[in-house]
């Protein structure tokens, strides 16, 4: 070997390798720990809105025409403007506003069956962000009830 050349050796390329599996192990981390706070959050916005689709439903159908024309045989009437209002009163009575902050909602009912269907939207404060990601994240849940009158 000629004088004042060294011999090339792999000497720091480990270096490089734990450094880039550790970037990828953090990446990893990040990702599971965003992903396990979307399904949490998807998990309670389940049960607000199921829980908000029964109220709409059960005090929807409480208007004043069960009074007035007695209660149906089958499943009963709702009047939208009762279901909504219910439903409103339903996630501030349950302290949804104050648990997910910029909580949007939905209120659709079918006629035809009386089915009260409830969504809600809310975003996601991610605790991790990975790079590339968006930088807001939305969750949603669907809850829907029926009331039917049994004698």
């Amino acid at each position: 070997m000629p004088a004042g050349r060294r011999a090339r050796t792999e000497q720091g390329q480990a270096t490089l390798m734990i450094v880039g599996f550790a970037f990828v192990l953090a990446m990893a981390v990040a990702m599971v720990v965003d992903a396990s706070a979307a399904y949490l959050q998807r998990q309670g916005l389940d049960t607000v809105a199921d829980g908000a689709a029964l109220r709409g439903a059960d005090l929807g159908a409480t208007g004043r025409e069960v009074y007035t024309e007695g209660v149906p045989a089958g499943r009963l009437d709702v009047t939208v403007a009762a279901v909504r209002a219910s439903v409103h009163d339903y996630l501030t009575a349950a302290g949804a506003y104050g648990r997910y902050p910029g909580l949007r909602y939905d209120v659709a009912v079918d006629p035809a069956t009386s089915r009260v269907t409830v969504h809600l939207q809310a975003p996601l404060d991610l605790p991790l962000t990975v790079p590339g990601s968006p930088g807001v994240a939305t969750v949603g849940a669907t809850g829907s009830a029926v009331v039917v009158a049994e004698r």
